[in-house]
């Protein structure tokens, strides 16, 4: 089993170092402007992101996923909840700084659950992958509704934005083609399939464009710098190797369902996602400390996925 963790995850790694290492060298070539960057940023917020999340709701936020897997999803929001007042702590104590504390509680909060985490479940757990697609779900819901509207494009504490402030930046392409997913999804509404598969084949288009823009972004950025901040190492170590054991200890007391227990370590034990660098930049924040946790947390995977699970099989 080890071996497929360690070979599902330097598979996706291999795959996503190869789109980063394409985006930093199309700038560092001077192939094209770094101004393509913020392009490409608002391209992902606009429509990528809007894309995924609408085709993936239509197709899986059903009456039959509520009536059947309803106790997956309310254990996916209280695990949720947990780690999010835990994260919440931690960010304080890395940080002063209110931008790099709501990105380092984004990045603590929310893992690269789904580009990474399908591929090792789809290899290690094979039989739970539907569960795990379920389990999930609630997270989709938390990122678009919370962390990305209020953490990743809500403004520093300084700024004290009022109540319609507020409010205005919930109404943004993210938010909508969620609640829209959700509503068609549950409502069975058909869709025409040539729509839907325009929706697929954008949506498609997501996590790639997210890896060129990683790449394009450490491109313009002092990479001596990021790798000398001590903090990006430290969220990384607390993602990676905290919080996926604080997990497998809690789970070893706790009389819980085996498949919530898989769900929740696979989702626990990866590395910080890509959201943290494409949702920012595109409302004109800095990425520079996200693009480096993303890049850093990715490398060291490669070694603490295979190593949390060995832990977990060993252990439960």
């Amino acid at each position: 089993m080890n071996t497929a963790i360690f070979s599902a995850t330097l598979g996706q790694m291999a795959y996503l170092i190869l789109l980063i290492a394409a985006g930093f060298l199309l700038v560092r070539g001077k192939l094209i402007s770094p101004t393509a960057a913020g392009m490409l940023s608002k391209l992902e917020n606009l429509l990528l992101i809007p894309a995924f999340i609408l085709g993936t709701f239509i197709r899986k936020f059903t009456r039959e996923l509520l009536s059947s897997a309803w106790k997956l999803l309310l254990g996916s929001f209280a695990m949720a909840a947990v780690v999010i007042a835990v994260s919440f702590l931690f960010s304080r104590v890395c940080t002063k700084d209110s931008f790099l504390r709501r990105i380092y509680l984004y990045g603590l909060s929310f893992s690269n659950f789904g580009f990474m985490g399908n591929a090792v479940v789809a290899a290690v757990f094979p039989d739970i992958l539907p569960q795990y697609l379920v389990f999930v779900m609630a997270l989709w819901i938390l990122i678009y509704l919370w962390g990305a509207p209020v953490l990743l494009m809500g403004e520093d504490a300084e700024e004290k934005p009022t109540i319609p402030q507020r409010l205005k930046k919930m109404i943004n392409p993210l938010v909508i083609s969620l609640l829209l997913g959700m509503v068609l999804g549950v409502a069975e509404v058909p869709v025409p399939a040539f729509l839907l598969g325009a929706i697929d084949a954008v949506g498609a288009c997501m996590s790639p464009i997210a890896m060129l823009l990683t790449g394009m972004t450490v491109a313009t950025v002092d990479l001596g710098r990021v790798f000398r901040t001590g903090s990006i190492y430290i969220i990384s170590f607390l993602k990676l190797v905290v919080y996926p054991l604080l997990g497998i200890v809690a789970f070893h007391f706790l009389p819980l369902p085996e498949v919530f227990e898989q769900c929740a370590v696979c989702v626990l034990a990866m590395p910080l996602g890509l959201n943290a660098v494409v949702v920012p930049s595109a409302y004109g924040r800095d990425p520079t400390a996200a693009a480096g946790m993303a890049l850093i947390s990715h490398v060291l995977s490669c070694a603490t996925i295979p190593l949390m699970f060995l832990l977990f099989t060993q252990w439960m």
